[in-house]
């Protein structure tokens, strides 16, 4: 079990560690968030970056300048009276 005070708080938390193969697995077991590396260090780092979109501390919408530079039409990118796939509920 490791203590963490990031945000003045300390806190417990529990990250289960273990090889697949050639990858190390990381989880985090009160999230239930999992990443993989190619060393135990990548696989941590990847998990602190995936803790860190689950919390919300990263990333964000993109806006219609962002869409602009990747090709996108913002007017083009619509659902229109479509329902979204199950996976973005």
């Amino acid at each position: 079990m490791a203590s963490s005070a990031s945000d003045g708080d300390v806190q417990d938390s529990e990250i289960r560690l273990w090889r697949e193969d050639d990858q190390w697995i990381a989880t985090d077991l009160e999230t239930g968030v999992t990443s993989q590396g190619s060393s135990r260090d990548v696989a941590l780092e990847n998990l602190d970056k995936a803790l860190a979109l689950h919390n919300g501390e990263r990333g964000r919408e993109p806006t219609k300048d962002d869409l602009r530079e990747l090709g996108i039409d913002p007017a083009d990118n619509t659902t229109g009276d479509e329902e979204p796939p199950d996976v973005l509920e």
